[in-house]
């Protein structure tokens, strides 16, 4: 399936505001970026066709795959001048490269790639800045068993906040962390149906107009995670992930805790 990443937003939370900083999903954990471990996901369960929605920062995003350095996260054997490489990362993927605007909203900028979409009938969507452990091919093969005409991972929130129960006469009757309560939000990691252009208008949000109108409908599927998720809309989350990093803390990089990918695939031998 091929899989459409919107990272062309401007992240002004993730960002100093300096002109010329990289946008969101080029924000490194470990040595590679944001973007980089999310397309590590998909490829592990074998979804190797990206089609990237860029717009602000697009130059960061192009020059790290067009100058993409394999030796950074593969082993190679150095000989004689010329590298080995005992693995590869990327020379399986294909990776479409769509200028969506710079101000364009989700929906709008999955409107602009719907050509290089190819009329597949179901393909993947995200965010460009959440990692998860969560078991995409449960998702995906739990969606095509359905008739629903979208699908999006939701989680507990995460917030540090507190809900306090407040009687009419300002006593609290209680005191609840928001992570706790029956609520889920956006997971921000979506299976779509072709149908999901006929409710986003011109200038519209995947969520707010397209999602929206299927859940009226009774069409909107919901896959509940509670396992690892983790966005990166700030600084500070960031750093915490780069932290988590650094300890060897790494659930979402699924490629390197055994799980069997759904397409295996051989150990090559390259020369780069």
């Amino acid at each position: 399936m091929k899989v459409v990443l919107f990272c062309g937003g401007y992240g002004t939370r993730m960002r100093s505001g300096a002109p010329g900083d990289p946008p969101k999903p080029m924000q490194l954990v470990g040595p590679r970026p944001l973007i980089w471990h999310v397309m590590r996901y998909y490829a592990h369960y074998g979804h190797t066709e990206f089609i990237l929605c860029l717009g602000y920062g697009a130059e960061h995003i192009k020059d790290f795959f067009l100058n993409y350095r394999e030796t950074t996260s593969n082993d190679f054997v150095l000989r004689g001048g010329t590298v080995e490489l005992l693995s590869t990362d990327i020379a399986e993927w294909s990776i479409s490269f769509v200028q969506t605007g710079i101000d364009s909203p989700i929906g709008e900028r999955l409107r602009r790639v719907r050509e290089h979409i190819d009329g597949d009938e179901l393909f993947l969507a995200n965010y460009a800045d959440v990692l998860t452990d969560a078991p995409l091919p449960e998702i995906v093969d739990r969606f095509t068993a359905s008739d629903a005409g979208a699908s999006m991972v939701v989680v507990p929130p995460t917030d540090t906040f507190h809900c306090i129960e407040v009687d009419e006469d300002g006593s609290v009757g209680g005191i609840t962390p928001v992570s706790q309560m029956p609520l889920w939000i956006n997971g921000g990691y979506f299976v779509l149906r072709q149908e999901i252009f006929e409710h986003i208008p011109p200038g519209g949000d995947l969520v707010a107009d397209g999602c929206m109108e299927l859940a009226k409908a009774g069409r909107l599927l919901a896959y509940p995670h509670r396992g690892f998720w983790k966005p990166t809309d700030t600084i500070r989350e960031r750093v915490a992930l780069n932290e988590a990093y650094a300890r060897g803390e790494r659930p979402w990089m699924v490629w390197e805790d055994g799980r069997a990918p759904r397409n295996p695939r051989r150990l090559v031998r390259q020369v780069s």
